[in-house]
């Protein structure tokens, strides 16, 4: 799989001075090489977008439609070849390496579907007052302007679909910055860009090095940033330009509230099978993944054990075998950084239930409990295969605990009673409250984002077009309405 792969500078291939390795994390070995743009290059590519941006506002909607279809079946022919791509670079393993091919499959279809109907225009009569008589207001949307994408390495091919999709769906150029440990499924992303008709400068993806981002985020000629990644660095890109427009997904600690209703045989085992899959899959490196367990005191002691069990059930190991639930971390480092978290929690009391092992990138899968409140793993996101427990005497206990954190992306809330959804839907200070299931449930048309630090503005096809677009009013005078 070794190969030198060219960014893609407005369009069309392209090479700099520097490159650089991509390895996998489970084998250490060179997955490719994959080129760095120099400061030129850079700058040809905004100046191209920057260029381009009325042109391809102008674009009829079946253009831009038909080169999202065609990244539609591009993406389902390639899909084998482009998993085990992702899988390489990333440690993820293949079974859920398949899955993200299959959910950017679905973000560019729903994003053809939406151009075809988006911004199809308002009318509003404005005779309401005497002032207004004769006169119609027609509202649409149009680009703020160019978009720089900046996307993270633990969903490396559909977090960029979550980019570069909504942008051609409204017509806004992209620029597109994949993280430096998996670049390459953003760069094949390219590969099928470059088979369509789309305008020259409309959309490019840059390997940049992340301490030449700041250059990039300050240019005025991309008024608009869709950031997904962590809290420290969102934030510092936002407070550097405030009046840019900035949608900024950075993540959280997501709860599973296990309520006093769900306490069957069949109920228990359901939450235990979901909040030890979702606690660990992609190594528990998802934003939405499970990393604390409320549970009611009712169901606590029957609900744990069987949680600890499912978690020790799942395979880790080699990526590439289909068996595997768990795979390595991105890197050894950032399995150090979750090892050490852990170690400070046992040692501040934690009681260690399975798990807390490490081997180079791999993190076993661990279950924590009496996790003491001021602990690293108590307080922010451990983005590792890690989850801790905590008992809770009822639903009003249990919300506040979920509510206890400076984060809120997303919550689970296990129950059957449906006056109790609606109260937990108003009660949780979150993004998204999933019923019934675990807070890593996502649908990739549905509005995602978090409230607190856990970020501004939504993704989702149709919601990411909003943010990238803005109303313009036309008023149409002397009518008669």
């Amino acid at each position: 799989m070794t190969s030198t792969h060219a960014f893609w500078l407005a369009g069309r291939p392209a090479t700099g001075e520097d490159s650089f390795d991509v390895t996998n994390p489970w084998d250490g070995r060179t997955v490719g090489t994959v080129a760095v743009p120099t400061d030129a290059q850079v700058e040809e590519a905004v100046a191209a977008a920057y260029a381009v941006r009325e042109e391809f506002a102008a674009t009829p909607a079946h253009v831009r439609a038909a080169a999202l279809d065609h990244v539609v079946r591009r993406l389902t022919e390639r899909t084998e070849e482009i998993a085990q791509l992702i899988s390489a670079e990333n440690g993820k393993p293949i079974k859920w390496a398949r899955g993200e091919v299959g959910r950017a499959v679905s973000v560019f279809r729903f994003a053809a579907e939406e151009a075809r109907r988006f911004n199809g225009g308002e009318a509003q009569r404005l005779d309401t007052d005497a002032g207004g008589t004769g006169r119609l207001g027609l509202t649409r949307r149009f680009p703020r302007g160019p978009v720089l994408g900046i996307a993270p390495f633990n969903f490396p091919l559909n977090l960029s679909a979550h980019k570069v999709a909504p942008a051609i769906a409204v017509g806004a150029p992209i620029i597109l910055k994949p993280a430096p440990a998996t670049p390459i499924s953003s760069l094949i992303l390219g590969e099928l860009l470059a088979e369509t008709d789309l305008p020259a400068g409309s959309w490019s993806v840059l390997t940049v090095p992340n301490d030449q981002m700041p250059a990039l985020v300050q240019d005025e000629r991309l008024p608009v940033i869709s950031f997904t990644g962590s809290g420290p660095v969102g934030y510092a890109i936002m407070e550097s330009v405030p009046r840019k427009h900035c949608t900024l997904e950075l993540g959280g600690n997501g709860a599973a509230v296990v309520l006093a209703d769900w306490s069957s045989e069949e109920d228990l085992e359901w939450a235990a099978t979901r909040i030890a899959t979702f606690s660990n899959y992609q190594g528990g490196q998802s934003c939405i993944s499970v990393q604390r367990v409320i549970a009611d005191a009712s169901v606590y002691d029957r609900l744990v054990p069987k949680i600890v069990a499912a978690v020790e059930a799942l395979v880790t190991g080699d990526p590439s075998d289909a068996a595997t639930d768990v795979g390595p971390l991105v890197s050894e480092d950032a399995a150090r950084r979750v090892e050490s978290w852990v170690d400070e929690a046992v040692g501040a009391g934690a009681t260690l239930l399975t798990g807390g092992k490490r081997d180079d990138a791999t993190y076993a899968p661990t279950v924590l409990a009496d996790l003491p409140g001021t602990t690293t793993i108590a307080c922010e996101e451990v983005f590792g295969p890690v989850l801790y427990v905590q008992r809770t005497e009822g639903e009003a206990e249990a919300f506040a605990a979920a509510n206890d954190s400076r984060y809120g992306l997303q919550a689970g809330v296990f129950t059957h009673d449906l006056q109790t959804a609606f109260r937990a839907h108003r009660a949780l200070e979150v993004g998204g409250v999933v019923i019934g299931d675990v807070p890593s449930y996502r649908a990739d048309q549905m509005p995602y984002g978090g409230a607190k630090q856990s970020g501004v503005g939504r993704e989702g096809v149709r919601y990411a077009m909003d943010d990238y677009t803005y109303e313009r009013v036309l008023v149409l005078t002397g009518l008669a309405l």
